[in-house]
């Protein structure tokens, strides 16, 4: 079964509270993120069938209402973003790793399903907006040709509406700087 993907974001973080127990309630539906974001906003991310999400991310909407600042459904998501976001990476060598730093959650998000399906590679992190103000970061490593693909492939799909605040790859990273993004 492919895992679909939904997000809101609130400018409320009582609002996104409430939503949240309202998605979960819609649906069968996993809370993979509820949590409050900088600055003083409210993220729910949640996953399982595409018609399950959808709904989830539909009640969402309909307790938010104007308090949804960002709603993002992804029929179809790679593994490797679900490792990111939780902080389990499967464990590598050291190799290249590819940066890419954005405005928004669901622009991250975006960028980090596209990278992952672009080429072979590893989501060492996907840190969603907390203690960055507000920002979103992903952290991938892989073989240098993969992690160039993969940082371009995700530039270009979480870059539009210029959410794309800069992209790096860094070919050969010494062990010290590997270990410390490990």
């Amino acid at each position: 079964m492919n895992k679909a993907l939904g997000l809101l974001e609130f400018t409320s973080i009582a609002y996104g509270m409430d939503a949240a127990d309202a998605m979960a309630k819609a649906a069968d539906v996993r809370l993979e993120e509820c949590k409050t974001i900088c600055p003083g906003k409210f993220l729910v991310v949640v996953s399982g069938q595409v018609s399950a999400v959808k709904s989830a991310v539909d009640a969402g909407k309909l307790v938010g209402r104007q308090n949804v600042i960002n709603e993002l459904l992804i029929p179809s998501i790679h593994e490797e973003v679900f490792a990111g976001i939780h902080g389990v990476a499967r464990k590598t060598e050291r190799g290249a790793v590819g940066i890419l730093e954005f405005f928004s959650v669901a622009s991250a998000i975006e960028a980090a399903d596209a990278a992952a399906k672009a080429a072979e590679v590893v989501m060492m992190e996907i840190r969603l907006a907390m203690g960055i103000g507000g920002k979103s970061y992903i952290v991938m490593t892989g073989e240098l040709s993969s992690v160039k693909a993969s940082v371009d492939a995700g530039a270009a799909a979480g870059g539009k509406g210029g959410m794309l605040i800069h992209k790096a790859v860094i070919a050969s990273p010494t062990q010290a700087f590997f270990n410390k993004l490990s």
